[in-house]
């Protein structure tokens, strides 16, 4: 790992608890650009979608939208893992969101000219898809290089909060730019709806270059191997062999999996709790606002000690929330069990991202960062299908029930599967590498 240089603080030597990964300029600079693209990227998904179904009228397609986002992540899930340990990590963001300049703008054009060629758009999701592809695992593999190793978990914490806070923002946002009225510079320009909020996500995307260029981080070349077949497989081989993170991924993947009932909320709102869209709104905030509110709760009382232990206990209660609200028949019952849901949540994702970046060598967080996204997406993904089939066949109760108590077997199998990932302590390198057995002996091995 390479740490934060002395240069990059802020100048205290003691930083205020809770707030110690802002010393480091370079992890505040990051993370404001975060915060602006992330705003950015979820008001132009809602543009997106209003423009795509206005085109069409078609509920499918505003799920090819989707698709052409997730696809480059699959297709390219390899090289992608390759090149963010294959070349300085913060040149491949710098260059994604550089070809996302590029698509965004050409987003604006087709708003402009009113454009009805869906293809079009599909194809510019798809390039967005792809630069998001490489990015990610860079994005993920370069924070250890931001903070001292003493204040990663502290910058893992403070990373979830914020994504949370703007992607509650960011939909809001831009349902609101699209509404502006046409007046002034906006009506010269043909700009209006899309359009408006193309430009602002332009303008966000543009920042985060201007912000992420200003780091002083260089953290260079990881990986000096020729491109090979074993190279690019060996972040699947390294989490095979270390079965802490294989434990750790698998967990998230089948809690995820079982467990996720966003996608059933809509029938949940309407039939069970007797709600409007008022009501599906709270539902859907909620998982967010327990989220932030332990993000917050974490950066000021960190966990010491006990990760795995804490880990099993997080997603048991996540599988009992998700039980309760299944079985709920009154709306604030509903909105206290997704705020626990997201809560518990919330402290997994802390321990799964310090256990990722830190039971990993720097030469291969690129790639194992790529196989832990195949992971989250394969869970969110499937996840959803799998809520709206089994919900088809039992029900939205029945399916959310089972859902959550199979949440809670799995912690309780994996528990007895994956002893190394139960017993794992503090959240330090040096402590978890009694976890990761010949660690030298696996990588000569790749």
């Amino acid at each position: 790992m390479t740490p934060a240089s002395p240069h990059n603080s802020s100048g205290s030597s003691l930083p205020r608890r809770g707030l110690e990964a802002f010393a480091s300029r370079d992890f505040r600079r990051y993370q404001l650009a975060r915060v602006a693209v992330i705003l950015g990227a979820e008001a132009q998904s809602v543009a997106v979608a209003w423009q795509v179904y206005s085109i069409t009228h078609r509920a499918i397609d505003l799920g090819y939208t989707g698709l052409a986002l997730f696809l480059p992540g699959l297709i390219f899930l390899l090289p992608a893992g390759h090149v963010a340990d294959r070349f300085d990590r913060r040149r491949v963001i710098l260059t994604c969101y550089a070809l996302q300049v590029f698509c965004t703008g050409a987003l604006v054009e087709l708003a402009r000219n009113n454009t009805e060629n869906i293809l079009a758009i599909y194809a510019v999701l798809f390039v967005i898809g792809t630069g998001r592809a490489f990015s990610s695992p860079a994005s993920s593999a370069l924070i250890p290089h931001l903070v001292p190793e003493t204040h990663f978990v502290n910058a893992v914490t403070w990373g979830g909060a914020i994504f949370q806070l703007a992607n509650i923002t960011g939909p809001a946002l831009g349902g609101l730019l699209f509404t502006l009225p046409l007046s002034g510079l906006l009506a010269k320009s043909r700009l209006e709806g899309a359009g408006i909020v193309y430009v602002f996500t332009l303008g966000t995307v543009v920042w985060f270059l201007v912000l992420v260029g200003s780091l002083k981080v260089r953290p260079g070349r990881m990986e000096h191997r020729d491109l090979s077949m074993k190279v690019l497989l060996a972040g699947f081989k390294y989490v095979w062999r270390v079965r802490l993170l294989l434990g750790s991924f698998s967990l998230d993947l089948f809690v995820v999996l079982l467990g996720g009932a966003v996608a059933l909320m809509p029938i949940f709102a309407h039939e069970i709790l007797h709600q409007g869209p008022r009501g599906l709104g709270m539902l859907r905030a909620a998982p967010a606002v327990g989220a932030v509110t332990m993000s917050l709760i974490m950066a000021r009382f960190p966990l010491h000690r006990r990760a795995g232990r804490w880990l099993f206990i997080c997603v048991s209660i996540f599988g009992a929330a998700t039980v309760v609200f299944g079985l709920s028949h009154t709306l604030w019952l509903s909105l206290a069990s997704l705020a626990i849901a997201g809560a518990a949540d919330t402290i997994s994702v802390i321990i799964r991202g310090s256990l990722l970046q830190l039971a990993t060598p720097p030469a291969m967080r690129g790639r194992v960062s790529a196989v832990n996204s195949l992971f989250i997406g394969a869970s969110n993904e499937l996840g959803e299908f799998e809520s709206g089939l089994t919900a088809q066949w039992w029900g939205a109760v029945r399916a959310t029930v089972i859902g959550g108590v199979g949440a809670l077997v799995v912690a309780g199998l994996w528990s007895a599967i994956f002893p190394s990932l139960r017993n794992a302590d503090e959240l330090t390198a040096e402590s978890l590498r009694e976890h990761v057995p010949a660690a030298q002996e696996v990588l000569s091995g790749l």
